[in-house]
């Protein structure tokens, strides 16, 4: 099973593997060094853990995901929903929009999602 939990510092570090992949450990090392601050160890110290949850993988110093950015938060997204709520996605959207408000535009996009979700299963 994927582990999908990654701190705020190891999700900065995901999005610039996604945004650059793919992308030689080195170079990853430099970009770390420039955007985060870090030195080559620790970048490659993050890079190995996030090899073991299954995320990325290394290939002879070539790093690419396993998974995409879009397919990682929603299982992320499916992982919070059974963990707080119980499976239960409207109990998810009702706490949600208990503090914000909904655009019509949200509204209708998520009416959209409904109705071919509807139409797939049938």
């Amino acid at each position: 099973m994927l582990n999908t939990n990654l701190g705020s510092i190891e999700a900065h570090f995901a999005d610039l593997i996604w945004q650059n992949q793919p992308i030689h450990s080195r170079e990853l090392a430099k970009l770390c060094a420039e955007e985060l601050n870090w030195k080559r160890p620790t970048a490659y110290n993050v890079l190995r853990k996030l090899c073991e949850k299954g995320i990325f993988q290394n290939n002879n110093g070539i790093v690419s995901s396993c998974i995409s950015r879009q397919e990682f938060y929603a299982i992320r997204g499916e992982h919070l929903v059974e963990e707080a709520f119980d499976g239960s996605l409207p109990a998810f959207v009702a706490a949600f929009t208990a503090h914000k408000k909904l655009s019509e535009q949200e509204i209708q996009e998520l009416t959209d999602i409904i109705h071919q979700g509807r139409s797939e299963r049938l």
